[in-house]
């Protein structure tokens, strides 16, 4: 079967202005599926995918009808300076059944992956979370998920039988999924008072990283090394507040403001590690002016952007492109080892594995800040060490 059959093509009249597209715009950049579908055998860094179905978007309804509408405005955006390898494959169109939907985007999320191609999704409901997960099933690699989002959406569904979730419950089905190739589950945005305290001691059992949206407003800075841990992102457009972003029956008063939505999706793009992404839940029938639709294709702009500045220093090779720093703990023999790359400042810490933890690996590299590496050289152990390590047990 080729990617082909999932696909149904763009309406371009509908989307294209009257007088067409000037050269530097993305419009005329991005290789469309209007008529051929795109050739992936030729180079090519993103595919642009959506997903038509909102059937299990909890109270949300009308989302699957997002995707043209953050074209229209995509489109209309002007080409950064770089060159772009971009198609756009066109609509995963409403499967008969929800499975069928979620069977055709982990097909494509898997061959895309396979072909060294990010996919960038726009739905549809966020429980096309899972069928993005399913798409590394058969990549025989650990996944570190990512998802934007103001609460933790682990409701039960009472789909048991079936890979079908909805947008409220589709993390129990990922946490629970077998075989387990998920490696550590990161929420960046959640708010306290739609957390029960169930499911944040449920996180801190499995040594997830979880981080309130305070934590992060006050300097959008401290995402970067969450961001840069992730294979997959997730983001929930009910994650921005409603002032920025009313496009979503769900919209709430608090949330990330718009331009730290951007940055969030600058640091993905940036991120070596990162092979697909998802932007999920917009609802254009609630939208006002155009102006959540815009506010998405700037994001994915701003990812597209950091996509192309990415500076390839992850794995961490050669050698002579980083500095290392050692330090002791102040009661401990245990000596902690940072790495700092010389090309982008950014910093790592190692975590050993466990004895017979991994074949091929002495440690572990997880994505750290200079505040990690200032409390060990105070004599402290930094949080995300041992958590790691706990993890790797």
């Amino acid at each position: 079967m080729s990617l082909a059959d999932f696909f149904t093509p763009i309406d371009l009249k509908k989307i294209t202005p009257k007088n067409g597209y000037f050269t530097s715009q993305l419009g005329d950049k991005i290789e469309h599926y209007s008529v051929d579908f795109p050739d992936l055998e030729q180079k090519t860094d993103i595919a642009i995918i959506g997903v038509l179905d909102d059937r299990n978007a909890i109270n949300n309804a009308g989302c699957a009808l997002g995707p043209d509408y953050v074209r229209e405005k995509l489109y209309l955006l002007h080409e950064g300076a770089y060159t772009t390898k971009i198609v756009d494959l066109g609509n995963i169109a409403r499967g008969e059944t929800v499975v069928d939907t979620y069977y055709a985007l982990k097909t494509v999320v898997e061959e895309l992956i396979k072909k060294d191609i990010i996919p960038l999704i726009i739905g549809g409901g966020q429980d096309l979370t899972y069928a993005q997960y399913l798409g590394y099933g058969a990549l025989e690699q650990k996944v570190d998920l990512l998802v934007v989002d103001s609460q933790f959406d682990l409701e039960e569904d009472g789909l048991h039988e079936t890979i079908e979730t909805t947008s409220a419950s589709y993390l129990n089905k990922v946490f629970l999924h077998e075989p387990n190739y998920l490696f550590n589950y990161s929420n960046m945005g959640y708010q306290t008072y739609f957390a029960n305290q169930d499911s944040l001691r449920v996180m801190d059992k499995l040594y997830f990283d979880v981080h309130r949206l305070g934590e992060l407003t006050s300097n959008i800075a401290v995402a970067e090394p969450i961001i840069r841990n992730a294979n997959m992102v997730s983001f929930d457009m009910g994650a921005i507040r409603s002032s920025d972003a009313v496009g979503n029956a769900n919209a709430k008063p608090n949330g990330f403001y718009g331009e730290e939505a951007c940055q969030i999706c600058r640091y993905a793009g940036f991120n070596d590690k990162l092979t697909s992404i998802g932007f999920y839940e917009f609802n254009p029938a609630y939208d006002s002016n155009g102006q959540t639709a815009m506010l998405l294709s700037q994001m994915i702009w701003y990812f597209i952007d950091g996509f192309y500045n990415r500076k390839r220093d992850f794995p961490l090779n050669p050698k002579s492109q980083y500095l290392i720093y050692k330090t002791s703990l102040t009661h401990d023999e245990h000596e902690l080892v940072f790495v700092k790359s010389k090309k982008s400042d950014r910093w790592w810490m190692q975590v050993p594995y466990p004895t017979g933890g991994s074949k091929n690996e002495r440690f572990h590299l997880v994505p750290c800040r200079y505040e990690d590496y200032k409390t060990a050289v105070s004599g402290e152990m930094p949080d995300l060490w041992w958590r790691t390590y706990q993890k790797l047990n």
